[in-house]
């Protein structure tokens, strides 16, 4: 043997066990997932046990959760993500914000990756509940997965009634009664207020989505949900469920003034500050694990009709995600929505379970019979519609916002706040009214 072919022999051995040497087997594809915590709880814990779970199990992927905020601040580090040329994977993004990203051309359709999977549109979102579908599928095209949603829900403190010589099998369904019944639970030391009667979060993000549960339970509609650029603010339906917020606190004096964070609300009604409150379905984990009383749930009261909007987060791919990245995310999302991990993120947090299937898990079935509450906000469903989403979703949202917080603390009526809501409103939304809706033919 030559020492040429020695050589060529010694450095094929080498090159054999240098590719199957553990050492130097393919680095995974790795990943970030961008993800809010908007409720109360232990969410961020609870998404670092889940994707190290999924990590375990698909080892040609690793994923790494990213905290990033609110809801708001979460649009907020995407879009500077996507601008520095570095967007993650996959982000859950507050439901209502997927239609301004698809008009800003920020998020991607997902039909390709359906398809490939061998089902069509209709197939892939037929395992989630149907009042998902309107913040999710626009133009008839997929652009979110929902994975974690929810809707606001009556809580009410069971020892408060029986003390007041009220029913705890009766809970208010109607505005009259949740007047009446946040009378007789507010307590009074003179002119000071030891107890509340009803609670109601009125921060950013928050405030909006309350308001337009109230909107719907007094028979309006928010915005039209066929076009992105119109909204309803100025309109008999809402300036009752404004003017019925306002006066729980100026005219009935069962409600605290001035904004009310949501954080502040659920920690008033777990002291026993607050006997009732409208929270979302999120918060119902931390609830039950807090609470040192009976409580109970209900559906959100109603003037005219029981109807409430969605609320939570869908996940999305933004635009630029290629290639084996995409591949991940796709992976990661549909692991994420499975029945099971579906059923698991329901039961650790409270949002209810979007993909139908979960309920027949043995797991969820034996949750939802020791905790019916679980089941409340899903029997909600019935009566839910998409949530507020129009072209700048979160400036036209924090028009009404700041209106509202001006009404709390009465600075304005509740007819001066949504006519200059409206008026802001349509100012935002104009550059694309006038480029769709107002851009008609010259001849």
């Amino acid at each position: 043997m030559t020492t040429t072919r020695r050589s060529l022999l010694a450095g094929a051995a080498f090159a054999a066990s240098f590719a199957l040497s553990p050492a130097f087997a393919q680095a995974p594809t790795e990943i970030e997932l961008f993800f809010p915590v908007p409720v109360d709880g232990q969410l961020a814990r609870d998404m670092a046990a889940l994707l190290k779970e999924f990590n375990e199990k698909n080892p040609s992927i690793k994923a790494t959760p990213v905290y990033t905020g609110s809801y708001d601040e979460t649009l907020i580090k995407t879009r500077a993500a996507m601008k520095a040329g570095k967007p993650p994977a996959a982000v859950i993004m507050s439901a209502n914000f997927l239609l301004d990203l698809k008009i800003e051309g920020e998020i991607q359709s997902m039909d390709a990756l359906i398809k490939a999977d061998g089902k069509n549109n209709d197939q892939f979102m037929g395992q989630f509940f149907d009042a998902l579908h309107g913040n999710a599928v626009l133009d008839r095209q997929v652009y979110g997965v929902p994975f974690h949603n929810s809707t606001p829900l009556l809580y009410v403190n069971t020892d408060h009634l029986k003390e007041a010589g009220l029913d705890p099998d009766k809970l208010p369904a109607n505005w009259e009664e949740l007047v009446a019944t946040a009378k007789k639970l507010t307590k009074r030391d003179g002119d000071r207020v030891t107890r509340w009667g009803m609670m109601m979060p009125s921060n950013y993000d928050y405030g909006g989505w309350i308001l337009q549960a109230l909107t719907h339970s007094n028979g309006g509609q928010w915005f039209n949900a066929e076009y992105g650029g119109e909204v309803y603010y100025d309109t008999p339906s809402m300036l009752g469920a404004l003017t019925f917020w306002s006066d729980l606190v100026a005219k009935h004096k069962v409600h605290p003034a001035g904004v009310q964070a949501g954080g502040a609300v659920s920690g008033a009604f777990l002291s026993g500050q607050a006997s009732m409150m409208l929270l979302s379905t999120g918060s119902l984990t931390h609830i039950r694990n807090n609470a040192k009383f009976p409580y109970k749930v209900a559906f959100v009261p109603k003037n005219v009709r029981n109807e409430v909007p969605i609320g939570g987060a869908s996940l999305v791919i933004p635009t630029g995600v290629e290639g084996e990245r995409r591949k991940a995310a796709w992976t990661l999302i549909n692991w994420m929505t499975s029945p099971e991990k579906s059923g698991w993120w329901s039961r650790a947090t409270g949002y209810f379970a979007p993909n139908k299937a979960a309920y027949d898990t043995p797991e969820m079935k034996e949750f939802i019979a020791k905790n019916p509450d679980a089941g409340i906000a899903v029997s909600q469903l019935a009566f839910a519609k998409p949530w507020f989403a129009t072209y700048k979703t979160v400036p036209v949202r924090k028009a009404i916002e700041d209106e509202l917080a001006a009404v709390l603390s009465a600075k304005k009526t509740p007819k001066e706040a949504l006519v200059a809501a409206q008026k802001q409103a349509d100012e935002i939304m104009r550059p694309y009214v006038e480029q769709t809706a107002l851009k008609l033919p010259t001849n």
